[in-house]
């Protein structure tokens, strides 16, 4: 499909405006045929033959087509704008209805800035093309043609001497065409890396900062931008290239028609009111040409910006975020069965391997391992964000594939490792899974994560509004909000991954005493490195590399006095040979 296909299918809802439009096109370029010919007649009629009477209603029908014009062009105007504006809207909905549709791969793989770009400067890109370039080519294609008709009938000799300039117009502008649509397609690429390089460092100014690292980064960014300044460069080089000879032959029009057009009017060929008249239909040959030029730069820039955003339209997950018309409830019973998995850009490297296990309804399971032993990933698993490569991931007893992912996260919560609070209110932030929830459930869970009494102690309590991504509040404030989000999302399962990591050992022990009450009907995994954070789990694995090295309570872990023993004596004491805690 052509990008004029494709942006049809936005711009064919305001159909009836586009051809309203379209007519006031043509009933403008037929009015600019009167002014040129009343001119003509002014010098012949008036001037050289002396019928003065004729000058007052000449002068008149001038004026009144001339202010007609203005109304109407002002009018289609008004009309390819809306259409332009109404066909970006639906563009940045697909795009934004296409994000939320995306899993993880995506993300992993396209940067914050490229995803920026294709929703700013590219789909202004195509506004753009169909508010200004659409029209303006019809006008000019209009005048060209007018032009060459009515000046044809003045003196096609004249007309002729003039027309034999435009195959080498022709030529200029295809030639044109072909160099700058590569160089377009670059400059939009470039303007992408320096979006998703100022992204990435306005999110990341405190370590920066932290690092003083702030001359490097502005080395960097100057690079990039050196990078689009040149990709810029190059596409005024194509211009330089062609449009001053385009102008030159559009300039050259003119002294063409002083010359022979001079040259007929002694002659007797033409009267001195046409060749008035023939000059004032000058400029409708001028425009297209001049025009040209710029009109294919601004139609590159289009091309290549669809490319972008068709890309990114095209993306398919490789996980369907469906829903069933009706929500069937789940209870929660989870079962890994030999599962592997790897991701998709390194499918030899094995992040989990033959791990299998059985969580009941109601039950904790506390998954403990290094940094990068895969416990994260396993939790990915169970919201189905990634599908496992191996083995099989069930939900009450049924494959987590056949389950509608919608119908799976609306009742699975995951408090992740990486933080994340809108700028919003902090009751909008605790509500955000559930808008329904009443205020006095939203502190009754908020006492559970003890995030109750510094919210109240904020200057507008729970309507005080926190910064982007949670900045000003502590990474303790943060996982309790995020933890209390989670609560009253009130979910079937609830995954806690470090979630009370930034919290003193005395604060969190309070938590998870809470955490036990009101839990009780869900499955809760809890990912922690703490031991204190599992102790009281109804099972614990130890994973490693991948692996489930080890199984068992609590008690039973300290007793095998392997690596659960070993982290236990690290973190809160010795344990004995028998297994009991000093």
């Amino acid at each position: 499909m052509n990008p004029y296909t494709w942006v049809w299918q936005y711009a064919k809802k305001s159909r009836a405006a586009i051809l309203f439009a379209s007519a006031l096109i043509l009933i403008n370029s037929a009015a600019i045929i009167v002014v040129p010919l009343l001119g003509g007649m002014i010098v012949d009629q008036v001037i050289l033959q002396g019928h003065i009477a004729r000058l007052t209603p000449m002068l008149v029908t001038m004026v009144a087509v001339t202010a007609a014009r203005v109304v109407v062009r002002y009018a289609y105007q008004i009309l390819f704008e809306q259409m332009g504006q109404n066909a970006l809207y639906d563009i940045r909905h697909d795009l934004f209805v296409k994000l939320q549709s995306l899993d993880f791969d995506f993300f992993n793989t396209v940067r914050t800035g490229d995803i920026m770009a294709r929703l700013t400067g590219d789909t202004d890109a195509i506004r753009h093309m169909l508010s200004w370039v659409s029209y303006t080519v019809i006008e000019n294609v209009l005048w060209f043609a007018a032009a060459i008709i009515v000046m044809s009938t003045i003196s096609w000799p004249l007309m002729l001497a003039l027309v034999v300039v435009t195959p080498v117009i022709g030529v200029l502008t295809i030639k044109m065409s072909s160099q700058a649509h590569p160089v377009f397609f670059e400059i939009r690429q470039s303007f992408a890396r320096l979006n998703a390089m100022v992204e990435e460092n306005i999110s990341g100014n405190r370590v920066v900062k932290a690092f003083a690292r702030e001359a490097f980064e502005i080395d960097k960014f100057a690079k990039l931008n050196e990078d689009y300044k040149q990709r810029n460069m190059d596409s005024a080089g194509i211009s330089r290239r062609y449009l001053p000879p385009l102008d030159f032959l559009a300039s050259l029009l003119q002294v063409l028609v002083l010359l022979i057009g001079g040259a007929f009017v002694i002659s007797g060929r033409m009267t001195l009111g046409d060749l008035v008249t023939f000059n004032g239909f000058l400029w409708m040959l001028n425009q297209p040409m001049r025009m040209s030029g710029w009109l294919i730069n601004d139609i590159q820039r289009f091309s290549a910006s669809t490319v972008k955003i068709r890309q990114m339209l095209a993306a398919k997950p490789a996980i369907p975020t469906g829903a069933s018309a009706q929500r069937p409830a789940i209870h929660g019973a989870v079962t890994f069965d030999h599962v592997s998995f790897a991701y998709a850009d390194d499918p030899d490297t094995k992040v989990l391997e033959d791990v299998s296990f059985d969580v009941q309804p109601g039950q904790t399971l506390g998954i403990l391992g290094e940094t990068g032993s895969g416990k994260s990933t396993l939790m990915n698993l169970i919201a189905r964000f990634y599908d496992a490569t191996g083995g099989t991931v069930s939900i009450d007893g049924k494959d987590i594939r056949d389950w509608a992912v919608r119908d799976l996260r609306a009742q699975i919560t995951i408090v992740m490792q990486d933080l994340f609070l809108f700028s919003d209110t902090i009751g909008d932030n605790i509500s955000y899974g559930n808008h329904g929830a009443k205020p006095t459930f939203i502190r009754e869970m908020a006492q559970v994560a003890d995030a109750n009494d510094f919210i109240a102690a904020m200057p507008d309590g729970y309507d005080t509004v926190v910064g982007e991504r949670g900045v000003g509040l502590s990474g303790g404030q943060k996982q309790r909000i995020s933890l209390t989000r989670a609560l009253v999302n009130d979910p079937k399962i609830l995954i806690l991954d470090d979630t009370t990591s930034a919290l003193d050992m005395e604060t969190e022990a309070a938590i998870q005493q809470r955490l036990r009450t009101v839990t009780q009907d869900k499955t809760v995994f809890i990912i922690a490195t703490r031991i204190s954070s599992l102790r009281h789990a109804d099972q614990i694995i130890v994973l490693n590399h991948g692996r489930i090295i080890e199984r068992g309570t609590h008690e039973s872990l300290l007793a095998q006095h392997g690596a659960y023993a070993a982290a236990y004596d690290r973190q809160l004491g010795a344990v004995t040979e028998e297994g009991s805690e000093h």
